[in-house]
This record gives C-alpha cells, structure tokens and sequence, in this order.
C-alpha cells in the first residue's frame, strides 16, 4: 500500500488541502480565493486606469475651459463634479488627472526599482563599492522624502518629468537596502559559488541565479513605492511645486479648492476621494501579491 487515497498516485491531496507547490506553481484562482485583498485591489485600480485612459471620451468638457457663468456650481446632470472657482468641469478635470498620478505611479516605481537593483547589486557584490554606495544612500535616506523632492525641484522647472525624478531620487535607497540585503543571502549560496567555480562571469550568475530570486520582493515593494509617489506627487502640487498649476492634477485641484471648502466643498471633495481610492487599491495589491508571493505564508494559509 502506497498511503495513496482510492487508489490515487502518490502526492496527490484532497480538495480543500494546500498543494506543497510554491506560489508561483499555484493556479490563479487558488490565489484569488486565498487572497481576496489581491483581487479587489487589481479591481479598484484597474478601474480608476480605465477611467483615466478613457478621459478623452468621459470628459464632457475640456478641462482647460473657462466659463465664469459657472462658477463653484453644485454637481448638477450638466457638471456631474460640479465646476471650481473659474468655472471648470471638476469631473472632466478629475478624470483628465488621474493620467498625471498614474503616469508618475507607474515611471517611479520602474525607475526606482532599476536604479535600486542596479546599486544594490553593485553593493552586494562588488565589495569594495558597498561601503561608498550605501553611505550615500544612508545620506539621502535621511531627508525626508517630501522635503527632498522639493528641493529637487527647486533646482529645475515644473514639468510633469521633474516631478518624476524628484519623488525617484528618494525612493531609490529603500529599493537599493532591499537588493543588497538579498544579494548578501544570495552571494554566500551553494548554487552561486558554484558558478564562480565553473569560471561564469558575474553578469551571468546576476541574471541567471541572483535576479530571478528576487522577483518577489522587488514587486511587491514596487507597488508600495507607487503608492507613495502618488501621495507625494499630490502633495507637491499642492504645495505648488509639483506640476504646473493649469495642468489638471488631483493636487492641483485640492489645492484650489481648499479656499472654498465652505462654500464648494465638492472642488476638494472628488479629486481627494479618488487619490484615496487610488493609494488604497495600491496598497491592497501590494499587499495580496506579498501573502501570495511568499512562499512561507502561503503554506501557513
């Protein structure tokens, strides 16, 4: 007797058992079930991108148009949003803003991570550049984030690509502490220093061996990163440091709203919910794809 029930092939498991196969050999709707947080985040955030992607069809007025007839009107069937303080559709404005912060989501969290791979590989395994490396990014961990991509973009003019490189530059060193705390691991393996000893360049054994372990963690602290640069993006333009002030951006419209929140509450009142609604289904996807990527947890599940 093989231990097999009904006559079943060895290893096979009853339905509701857990296989003993890694998360990525899992099925898809096995990760769904497991990890409803990973489901619903992918929902609200597909969402708020089809809504910024379809902006040109969606907005029933030009987000640039003035009419000051309409000043601070009331969401009405005309102005679904409502219209600010020059007579502008707050929705084709809000919807028109979501390419800003999705745009800046997306170019920060791939520009961070490549630069932050690239370093904290260099670190974790080009020894004598570690302690140069990392004491510089100690350095710029120690501003705060916000008060760095100001300075940043004091030093250029108000574009949509300053913008990115401002909030890039410090997010840089939370992904390089991250690669090189891996590459550490990864360095002293069985699998690596065998490939040293079979004469592999270094090149090689980081694309082939290094890099593919750590897929993982390098995602799931990409969404975190572009949670965080839409927050930051918002609050620069806010402050009026961000984008320029006639591009419409949830930070822009926030912060010509905030004069009027007495007599038009609506001006700040959609553009903020759907920056929360955007930072929430980030942080939701980030964190059903850390339960589901991890190896550890999913076991426990």
């Amino acid at each position: 007797m093989n231990g097999a029930p009904n006559g079943a092939p060895n290893g096979a498991h009853h339905g509701a058992d857990l296989p003993d196969d890694t998360p990525f050999q899992l099925p898809r709707w096995y990760w769904v079930r497991k990890h409803p947080t990973l489901l619903i985040g992918a929902l609200l955030l597909l969402a708020v991108a089809a809504l910024a992607l379809a902006a040109p069809w969606l907005a029933p007025f030009d987000p640039q148009d003035i009419d000051p007839l309409a000043r601070m009107q009331p969401p009405s069937a005309v102005h679904w949003f409502g219209t600010d303080a020059l007579g502008r559709d707050v929705f084709s404005r809000a919807v028109w803003g979501g390419r800003v912060s999705l745009t800046v989501a997306l170019a920060v969290g791939l520009l961070a991570t490549v630069l932050g791979v690239a370093l904290g590989l260099t670190a974790g395994f080009v020894r004598w550049t570690d302690a140069f490396l990392m004491r510089v990014m100690d350095g710029l961990m120690a501003i705060p984030g916000v008060l760095l991509a100001i300075a940043l973009m004091a030093l250029t003019q108000a574009s949509l690509g300053a913008v990115i490189v401002a909030i890039t530059v410090p997010e840089v060193p939370r992904v390089v502490r991250l690669v090189r705390s891996l590459a550490l691991t990864l360095r002293e393996q069985l699998y690596v220093e065998a490939a040293h000893a079979l004469g592999t360049r270094l090149p090689v054994i980081l694309l082939r061996h290094v890099l593919p372990n750590m897929v993982a963690p390098l995602v799931v602290q990409a969404t975190f990163i572009a949670a965080a640069a839409v927050l930051t993006e918002a609050a620069l333009s806010f402050l009026g440091v961000g984008v320029p002030p006639q591009t419409p951006s949830w930070g822009n419209m926030m912060a010509e709203g905030r004069n009027f929140v007495a007599v038009a509450f609506h001006i700040l009142l959609y553009p903020g919910l759907l920056l929360a609604t955007t930072v929430l289904a980030i942080n939701l996807l980030g964190d059903g794809l850390r339960d589901a990527l991890d190896p550890r947890l999913a076991r426990q599940l």
